[in-house]
């Protein structure tokens, strides 16, 4: 599709992603200002509210690399059984699934080659050298 086509279409979806962005920018600003009151929490309405968690603001930190790293390697150590469920509070061995990490962990190393600052590098390269030694570990 060319973008002579629908010229009006994608400048309204823009306009409207921007807009809401401006909002939700302009409400927490505002929030530390009227956080400390208790007539603050009930002013907010409910729709409000609901905007706030279908959108997921200030419930995950930023998406970077480092902390792609740390996910993965925290499911390898917990399929390792290291680190309890913290559904069930068990810790279970699930080998596959830890060398699964471990291998996109690697994947990760081979494919960014080059391209990682030197924290991010020397991190990598710690933490799949943990993670290989654990599970040597493991299956003994």
């Amino acid at each position: 599709m060319s973008e002579e086509q629908d010229p009006e279409k994608k400048i309204v979806i823009d306009s409207d992603w921007k807009e809401q962005v401006r909002q939700e920018k302009e409400k927490l600003k505002g929030e530390p200002e009227l956080g400390t009151s208790s007539q603050s929490a009930n002013s907010v309405s409910e729709g409000e509210a609901e905007d706030a968690a279908s959108t997921g603001v200030g419930q995950f930190p930023p998406a970077d690399f480092m902390l792609l790293i740390s996910m993965l390697a925290t499911q390898a150590f917990s399929a390792m059984g290291q680190i309890p469920d913290p559904v069930t509070g068990q810790a279970s061995k699930h080998p596959d699934v830890a060398k699964h990490m471990i291998d996109l962990l690697a994947v990760l190393e081979e494919k960014t080659k080059g391209n990682l600052n030197p924290q991010e590098k020397a991190v990598l390269e710690s933490v799949l050298h943990q993670l290989r030694m654990a599970f040597i570990a493991a299956g003994k």
